[in-house]
């Protein structure tokens, strides 16, 4: 059964909107790792924009592609221990 692409794209946006607020950088402020989590978070960010944008123009593809590649900056981030999330989450592949 294929995959409903308005559904799919409905969850991811909202799965990468959720787990930006759960991620909480961790390196201290002013170091190499605080800057790498700042432009992690920064480029979750700015895809979850731009799907925001190609869904608003009715380009469903593009917009999942562009929650999908925040999503996984997000959760590499999240895997180099540059943020914290919280332990009941299922948000992220720790």
């Amino acid at each position: 059964m294929a995959a409903d692409l308005k559904e799919k794209t409905t969850r991811y946006e909202r799965m990468l909107a959720d787990a930006l607020d759960e991620a909480e950088a961790l390196p201290p402020e002013g170091t190499p790792l605080s800057a790498m989590a700042d432009d992690c978070r920064e480029m979750a960010e700015s895809y979850l924009d731009d799907g925001r944008h190609f869904r608003e123009a009715d380009d469903w593809v593009n917009a999942l592609a562009s929650f999908s590649y925040g999503y996984g900056w997000l959760d590499a981030g999240v895997r180099m221990g540059l943020f914290s999330i919280p332990d009941e989450t299922e948000l992220f592949t720790t």
